[in-house]
């Protein structure tokens, strides 16, 4: 089985920086695109950020220049600068991971979730 353990969420005021950290653990032959999600009450969940095995980055509109996003081997960061009371949100961690080498393709892994407030 693969664990993906979120951490680094929290209550921060407008303006403000959070750096979400994702470690992925279990039985993990190789690591594919790794990322970040989020998802609003009422909301669909949403791309905040990825980044895949060749160091490629694709970011959401709503946080170019605002976020980055970094991994080494199998944990992915999420660093967010310039947070504005709309990036609150519940942010996943997500990862395509295949568990042996006899496996054809990846499958998708999620963590459960970190909260993240920023308020007005």
């Amino acid at each position: 089985q693969v664990q993906l353990v979120e951490s680094g969420g929290g209550l921060v005021q407008a303006g403000g920086s959070l750096r979400l950290t994702c470690a992925a653990s279990g039985s993990i032959f190789s690591a594919g695109d790794m990322g970040w999600y989020r998802q609003a009450p009422g909301n669909q969940r949403e791309l905040v950020a990825t980044v895949s095995t060749d160091g490629t980055k694709n970011f959401a509109d709503s946080v170019k220049g605002r976020f980055a996003i970094s991994r080494a081997k199998i944990t992915v960061n999420l660093q967010m600068n310039s947070l504005k009371p709309e990036d609150t949100a519940v942010y996943y961690c997500n990862a395509f991971v295949k568990t042996d080498s006899s496996s054809r393709s990846y499958s998708p892994y999620w963590g459960q979730g970190t909260q993240v407030t920023v308020s007005s």
